[in-house]
């Protein structure tokens, strides 16, 4: 999509508007909705999952012991909840085969 190491929001609503024939504005404005919708969903503990690419869900992270590695000091690391996403065997495999 872009020669960088990474894709941004801009650059994904380019690629989609190329895609579509959508207006740019357009496809950034679809793309904010689809992300606002995301959170929400995961925000409220629904699981997202999405055909072909892949589920994210909230997971809960017990409270543990951690070490700074800097000082070596043991830190009670607290209980939070965590977006998990574990990707589509399609989107695996085009990973690997280096498809899109």
């Amino acid at each position: 999509m872009n020669d960088t190491k990474g894709i941004n929001k801009k650059a994904l609503a380019e690629a989609v508007s190329a895609a579509t024939g959508m207006s740019k504005k357009d496809a950034a404005t679809a793309i904010g909705a689809v992300i606002d919708s995301l959170a929400s969903a995961l925000t409220v503990g629904e699981e997202v999952s999405l055909a072909g690419f892949g589920t994210f869900k909230v997971s809960k992270r017990k409270e543990m012991m951690r070490t700074n590695p800097r000082t070596k000091e043991k830190v009670l690391s607290p209980a939070k909840n965590v977006v998990t996403f574990k990707a589509a065997k399609s989107l695996k495999d085009a990973v690997a085969n280096g498809k899109s």
